[in-house]
């Protein structure tokens, strides 16, 4: 029988779970994802709350130790880099293995930070875990938890196909890791991946749109007081040839998968001007990084997982 336990739940509004994301631009401030933000804002947990239930659950593997995504990713064929020697084809394999049937669901609550970083199994590196899957082993996640998730699995990827350590990125060592996180799901100031990727020597912003490719990381803000963190795919564009919206892949209210958006001048409710777009480049192009010029977030301890 599961082991239980219970956790203070925070008293929030039903459209938390409906949105992809939370926030949006105020005062000149991007918007954060799935946490910290207008729409999903969390209140003090107190002893009076109500209890949530949580069946704590060994994470379902096969008889080998494989979970789907694992699976899928060990038997694959070899990445073939592209010319740039960019993390970007490793990054398609990796999103090639989730299914996107609804089994990936989408969960995103705020005041879970010591037991639940919105990815769909826990993320190692370096002897310690980094991000934490959900404790009931359902394998949900949120957008900002999922893209960070498959940019670790991507870089480890490509590690082991050049016969390199898989925990060594650029010499980061887990608690830059840790910080990278938080960057990535934006709990400051300016944060962002592309922030994340270019302050740790690892890649460049992509300000030309026509730059993009597929496998790039992006995330960006609606004028609905919502943002999302995603993986690039392509742009929609209309006949004149004129970009009316961009297609993803992402964890979304449906649960893991891709999905299209459109601009609020084309009709949908994305802001031009609040869209971040950033690569990992070649491991031979990683730039050396200084710790006293990055900012050292402290938002959430990296408390480890009991009991997995």
């Amino acid at each position: 029988m599961p082991t239980r336990f219970f956790i203070p739940l925070a008293s929030i509004a039903l459209l938390t779970i409906l949105l992809n994301g939370c926030g949006q631009p105020t005062n000149g401030k991007p918007c954060s994802h799935c946490d910290n933000a207008n729409a999903c804002e969390p209140t003090t947990a107190s002893d009076d709350q109500p209890k949530r239930v949580i069946d704590f659950r060994r994470y379902p593997v096969d008889g080998r130790g494989f979970t789907p995504v694992t699976k899928y990713l060990a038997s694959a064929d070899p990445v073939v880099d592209d010319a740039d020697g960019a993390l970007n084809p490793y990054v398609l394999r990796v999103i090639e293995a989730y299914p996107t049937d609804g089994s990936y669901p989408y969960h995103c609550k705020p005041l879970e930070y010591d037991i639940y970083n919105g990815v769909t199994e826990d993320i190692w590196y370096q002897g310690r875990v980094v991000a934490k899957a959900y404790p009931d082993g359902s394998r949900c996640s949120y957008c900002c938890g999922l893209t960070f998730e498959i940019f670790c699995r991507a870089m480890k990827l490509r590690n082991r196909a050049k016969g390199l350590a898989p925990d060594e990125f650029n010499g980061m060592c887990f608690d830059d890791l840790f910080n990278l996180l938080q960057l990535w799901y934006v709990e400051g100031k300016g944060d962002s991946p592309q922030r994340g990727i270019v302050a740790y020597g690892l890649g460049h912003k992509i300000d030309n749109w026509k730059d993009a490719r597929a496998g790039d990381f992006c995330d960006y803000s609606r004028n609905n007081k919502t943002g999302h963190s995603v993986i690039f795919l392509e742009w929609t564009r209309d006949d004149a040839g004129k970009i009316t919206g961009i297609k993803y892949f992402s964890s979304n209210s449906g649960g893991v998968g891709p999905q299209t958006e459109y601009f609020e001048d084309t009709g949908g409710n994305l802001m031009r001007n609040w869209v971040r777009l950033a690569r990992v480049g070649s491991i031979e192009n990683y730039k050396p990084f200084n710790r006293l010029e990055i900012p050292q977030r402290q938002a959430y301890a990296p408390t480890q997982p009991v009991g997995r």
